[in-house]
């Protein structure tokens, strides 16, 4: 038989940093909300574990850069410092069995027309990003031509080079944990837009990997949950929401049923798949979760005795390009004070659902000699220790870092993953506007769905939902700087026509000069 659980005014379904703000702010206002966590734990896809090894390591959600604004305001709050993320020496780019270094967000090319290709890549990826609408992305002018194209069409389409497709196919993989060919070409280009650009999405300096929190990001879910008290509770799986009646009734599978006048579900929307809705979500919002997977990842540390990379005069961060390397991306993840030496890495996409059946230990020895080549050195072997987390067996997650949205859905169901269902409403990063698939985006969300319902209640204007958050004055963005050349060179095929335009002249007036044309009349 069911034990009642409790009547509250909100009840919030999940307890990462998405619902976790939500109910903050409500308890704020002077309203009784109460958070229902599946896990043992708070803070859904951000995961600080702390051990003698590590100290502490970020399994999940960790980095925060400039115009991330709100969860750099709510680690002010708590006191919570950022450190930059160690970026001074050089990065290493691994590709065709071979190492070069630089500085700079992304690897130079010395084949000019390659530098042309990814010029016109990137400028491209910006310029049609302009057009999307940040909170209608359907809306955009030519939303349904791109929802209908995967972004290896339109990779294929805009790259001339391999090179160029191969950077491409990395970048998509890094920023959304898929394949270019499972997901919508206007949801990438929207989910680039709403990061700030290419620049800001995929940079550590003045990028959106620039910072970590010191002891780690976990401990914002922690302390807003030290600060809501009792009122979150752990271990307790939803599986029926019922707003048949006066109050919405929300039932556990410890069969505990709460009570409240609104719901806000704060989960990935495939997790709703999971839950017993009477009467049932609208035909879209139905459908639409049927619709949008998880990316893939796992997300691994490799911790040395020393931290023999930067007395070699790098950094840390390496690009590799190689099909056989389990991670195409690392960050050094050496504590701020220099201590536990350590590099990051992502396995992503393919290559985690390839390597999810090796053991721990076999993708541990496949990092270490990735490293090594990369790296040009044998200390890279000597590891001490290994952390890693595989997202993709996370029940209450289903994978990270976020949902994607694949061809052809963004504009059919797009419209409605925003859109309240009776007394629900719906949080959860992948319902943001801004950063979306970071905490970041879990944050805005959160807080977007606690004004719709105090709107809904009278306690605010309409106009008050959204709202603007100031930039940090510890973390101040930056503009990226272009040249003249960044903004004006000819792509590949522009470079193909001028000289095909240019020989074609040629041969025009080299006719008319030997006369073999007619002078006209």
């Amino acid at each position: 038989m069911a034990a009642p659980g409790g009547t509250y005014d909100v009840i919030v379904v999940g307890g990462g940093i998405s619902g976790l703000s939500a109910a903050k702010l409500l308890l704020e206002v002077g309203l009784s909300p109460v958070v229902l966590e599946a896990r043992d734990r708070v803070g859904g896809r951000t995961f600080t574990a702390r051990n003698k090894e590590t100290k502490w390591v970020d399994l999940g959600g960790a980095y925060v850069g400039p115009t991330q604004n709100r969860i750099l305001r709510l680690a002010k709050q708590y006191g919570i410092q950022t450190y930059k993320v160690n970026e001074q020496e050089r990065l290493v780019h691994y590709v065709d069995g071979k190492s070069s270094t630089f500085k700079a967000s992304f690897p130079p090319t010395w084949n000019p027309v390659v530098n042309l290709d990814f010029n016109n890549l990137f400028r491209t990826l910006d310029q049609m990003g302009s057009e999307i609408p940040r909170d209608a992305p359907w809306k955009a002018p030519h939303a349904e031509e791109w929802d209908k194209m995967s972004m290896k069409q339109l990779i294929e389409k805009l790259c001339w080079t391999s090179a160029a497709r191969r950077f491409a196919t990395l970048f998509v993989n890094v920023n959304v944990t898929s394949e270019p060919h499972e997901v919508s070409a206007l949801w990438f280009l929207w989910y680039i837009k709403q990061s700030g650009g290419t620049m800001r999405i995929f940079s550590t300096t003045n990028g959106g990997q620039e910072r970590k929190f010191v002891g780690g990001s976990g401990q914002i879910s922690e302390c807003m949950a030290r600060e809501l008290g009792d009122r979150v509770k752990l271990r307790s799986p939803v599986f029926r929401i019922d707003q048949s009646g006066e109050a919405v009734l929300v039932e556990t599978t410890d069969k505990r049923i709460y009570s409240a006048k609104y719901v806000i579900v704060a989960t990935p929307p495939g997790l709703n798949l999971k839950m017993h809705f009477n009467p049932e979500l609208p035909p879209l919002r139905n459908q639409l979760i049927h619709r949008v997977p998880m990316g893939s990842v796992i997300k691994c540390m490799v911790y040395y005795k020393e931290n023999f990379w930067r007395k070699k005069g790098l950094c840390g961060s390496m690009v590799i390009e190689e099909e056989g390397a389990p991670i195409g991306l690392t960050l050094d993840d050496t504590k701020p004070d220099g201590s536990v030496p350590a590099i990051m890495g992502f396995i992503l996409a393919r290559k985690c659902r390839r390597l999810c059946g090796l053991t721990k230990e076999e993708r541990f020895k496949r990092i270490c000699e990735s490293f090594s080549r990369a790296l040009g050195t044998e200390e890279a072997l000597h590891a001490v220790h290994y952390e890693e987390k595989n997202w993709c067996e996370e029940e209450y997650s289903g994978g990270c870092y976020t949902a994607y949205f694949p061809p052809g859905i963004l504009t059919q169901f797009g419209r409605v993953l925003r859109e309240p269902a009776g007394r629900l409403y719906f949080a959860g990063t992948e319902t943001a506007t801004e950063w979306s698939g970071y905490m970041e985006g879990a944050v805005q969300a959160g807080e977007r769905a606690a004004r719709e319902i105090l709107c809904t209640m009278g306690k605010i204007h309409r106009s008050q939902i959204w709202q603007t958050e100031p930039e940090s004055q510890d973390v101040p963005a930056r503009p990226f700087p272009s040249s003249f050349w960044d903004r004006n060179a000819p792509s590949v095929g522009g470079l193909l026509k001028m000289a095909g335009a240019s020989a074609a002249l040629c041969a025009v007036v080299l006719a008319y000069k030997r006369g073999l044309l007619p002078l006209a009349a």
